[in-house]
């Protein structure tokens, strides 16, 4: 489930749309990439990585659209971000890696094209040429992952982040940028379950994603509790989180409808030290 922002960062003018007959093409790629359905090839990979190659020295002058509003009000209002390292996907040129260097203790930028690296010397301090379908990274090395305009390989960005780490996912022209997917696919393309808030920024969209901190009631369980027809709901303790947090009680309705709240542990009232022996203790 996505929960969506107001809006805080006004649309500037002129924005600058790409010829739709492409950027539908690539959307169209995009969301079967994410969805699972397109396959990502080492021939396609040579294709994107030499496409970006022969557009790296004139990127910053006419290919990028120079605006920030959508990374900065993601890192403003994303939420609280986990320490650690911060992984920039489809870093090219280094347009935003200041503005993360000044948010994250470590920024390392990844991007498959070899020029725009070369072009982001002395604003990326950490540099590596890869695929983002084969990060060469531990598992659960990275605190968050910032990815702006980029396809989606949900697998490995969900392999490299830790249990509590945290994608931002950024289009920088929103539904008309080539890249596009909105905060909803993205989650339904990660592994497991994932909570996604986003917003509208300047003339882009931003998505901040966490994993699901508890562990969701199948519907087949609701009912199969709401069949006894009960009038009361009935509690049950989930397990532990991965974390070690506390619980969670589930109220399984007769109309198979459930609600959660954090389940508290009882603790009895302490006699007052100044109460009378006489008087009993409440609770």
């Amino acid at each position: 489930m996505t929960r969506h922002l107001a809006r805080v960062l006004p649309t500037p003018p002129d924005k600058p749309v790409p010829p739709a007959a492409e950027a539908d093409a690539f959307r169209t790629f995009a969301r079967g990439l994410a969805a699972g359905t397109l396959p990502w090839t080492t021939e396609t990979a040579n294709f994107i990585g030499g496409l970006f190659d022969s557009l790296a020295e004139r990127w910053d002058t006419e290919q990028a659209s120079g605006r920030s509003e959508p990374v900065l009000d993601a890192l403003d209002r994303g939420g609280r971000f986990p320490r650690g390292v911060c992984l920039e996907l489809g870093s090219g040129t280094g347009t935003y890696t200041p503005a993360l260097s000044r948010a994250f203790t470590t920024v390392i930028s990844v991007d498959l094209s070899q020029r725009m690296l070369q072009q982001a010397r002395g604003r990326s301090p950490v540099r590596i040429r890869a695929d983002a379908s084969r990060l060469p990274l531990p598992d659960g090395s990275v605190g968050t992952v910032v990815a702006v305009d980029i396809l989606l390989f949900a697998q490995e960005t969900a392999r490299v982040l830790r249990s509590d780490g945290v994608l931002l996912w950024i289009n920088q022209l929103g539904p008309q940028g080539p890249l596009f997917l909105p905060g909803d696919d993205v989650a339904r393309a990660l592994p497991g379950t994932w909570q996604a808030v986003e917003a509208d920024a300047g003339w882009g969209t931003w998505a901040s994603l966490r994993r699901a901190r508890y562990r969701p009631v199948s519907s087949e369980r609701v009912t199969r509790l709401a069949a006894y027809g009960r009038t009361r709901p009935r509690r049950m303790r989930s397990r532990q989180s991965a974390s070690g947090e506390a619980g969670r009680v589930v109220h399984a309705f007769t109309d198979g409808s459930a609600a959660i709240r954090p389940w508290r542990p009882f603790r009895p009232a302490r006699c007052s030290a100044t109460r009378s022996r006489q008087e009993p203790c409440a609770g």
